[in-house]
């Protein structure tokens, strides 16, 4: 077994709240994915410099391959306790899944985490221990794929307490909605949403308490190739489209003159397709390609709906957007929903080595554009990796 993660999260701000008390951190390590979810004491200020501490502090000594103990300890020895509640300066969630498809959650006083299979609630078996006086909840076990995990804050179970509901959104009402979201899409991106959204409208779009979904769906490695811009010297393409080809996964071509380098090495014809906007250029068809685009304008309307994405401008509107018929969102949709690892391939011309073809590069518009491409896929958790000819 060789298993990653489809992972996505979304937070709602405690109402009149300028930031969020809840901090989710996504890590990798050689042979595993972590997904962190701290949940700071209070709100505003205060709550999101205690979560951003005991996530980094989690991560960290995680990533250093330091024991849970080790963690929770310094944890515990690091962030202060509120002096007049004498309760925790932050609650956590750890999810660590490791490449080989073993698991190990741990809890501290955060909702437990909701675990779907086969369509189906499942229960994981639990330990408790304690460690510096505090009890977690650990857990060890094995997944496989489409297994899905949701980690949340306790914003999440008092959704409308006091306004919709009289007891609140339970435990039970929110695994329960999740098993009808998992029903209807395997997107982690996509679950986030429609749990946030659920939580949101029981809080009357006024959230009481800081409300954070983290979504992890379990998934075979999806690897995602995108070839961009021809060679700084013409006498690379061949070697280019060659370690293009060999790459394992799914191959993209996005660029006119990368289009031609492509369909000349591979011996194909271009066949140019129907859809598109006024904003965002046809695609195209090449036999042996999975996907083949214009260039910059449609790599822009790609990473304006990643963007939006990570930033949380997630609602209806944005996922019509994002099914679109249009060559930007069939590339936002690859990367967010089917893409674990993302390799790129950048050609470097800008010394007109392409003019005759009436397709001078403009480098520093492509440029920009691929590092912030690399920059929101890493911040989604994606690997990303990037070659220069």
């Amino acid at each position: 077994m060789n298993v990653s993660i489809d992972v996505s999260w979304k937070s709602l701000n405690k109402h009149d709240e300028e930031l969020c008390g809840d901090k989710v951190e996504i890590l990798k390590t050689e042979d595993s994915d972590i997904v962190i979810l701290a949940d700071g004491m209070g709100s505003g200020v205060k709550a999101n410099i205690l979560a951003t501490l005991a996530s980094k502090i989690l991560g960290t000594m995680f990533l250093e391959g330091e024991p849970i103990e080790e963690a929770v300890e310094t944890l515990a020895s690091t962030l202060p306790v509120c002096k007049e509640r004498g309760v925790a300066y932050s609650t956590f969630s750890i999810l660590q899944i490791f490449h080989n498809g073993d698991a190990y959650l741990a809890e501290f006083d955060n909702p437990g985490c909701i675990f779907v299979r086969n369509k189906k609630l499942m229960t994981i078996p639990e330990n408790i221990r304690t460690i510096g006086g505090k009890k977690i909840r650990e857990y060890h076990f094995k997944v496989q794929p489409d297994d899905c995990f949701v980690l949340m804050s306790d914003g999440t179970i008092y959704a409308g307490v006091g306004e919709l509901l009289n007891l609140g959104w339970t435990w039970e009402s929110m695994a329960e909605y999740t098993l009808k979201c998992v029903k209807e899409t395997k997107s982690a991106a996509r679950i986030a949403s429609m749990l946030s959204e659920a939580c949101d409208d029981l809080y009357q779009q006024r959230p009481g308490d800081d409300t954070t979904v983290a979504v992890a769906r379990i998934i075979e490695r999806h690897i995602v190739n995108i070839f961009t811009g021809p060679p700084e010297k013409k006498e690379d393409d061949e070697r280019l489209m060659k370690d293009f080809m060999a790459a394992e996964g799914k191959k993209i071509v996005c660029g006119g003159t990368s289009s031609q380098i492509a369909a000349r090495y591979l011996d194909k014809e271009i066949t140019n397709n129907h859809d598109g906007t006024k904003t965002v250029p046809p695609t195209a068809n090449i036999q042996g390609l999975d996907l083949v685009t214009e260039g910059v304008l449609t790599m822009s309307h790609a990473y304006k709906l990643l963007r939006r994405f990570d930033e949380g401008d997630i609602d209806g509107d944005f996922f019509d957007d994002l099914d679109g018929d249009n060559g930007g969102a069939h590339l936002a949709r690859i990367l967010l929903e089917e893409c674990t690892e993302l390799c790129l391939f950048v050609g470097k011309a800008g010394n007109g080595a392409y003019e005759d073809d009436g397709t001078m590069f403009d480098i520093s518009i492509r440029k920009n554009l691929v590092i912030q491409l690399k920059e929101v896929m890493e911040h989604l958790g994606k690997e990303v990796s990037m070659t220069y000819y």
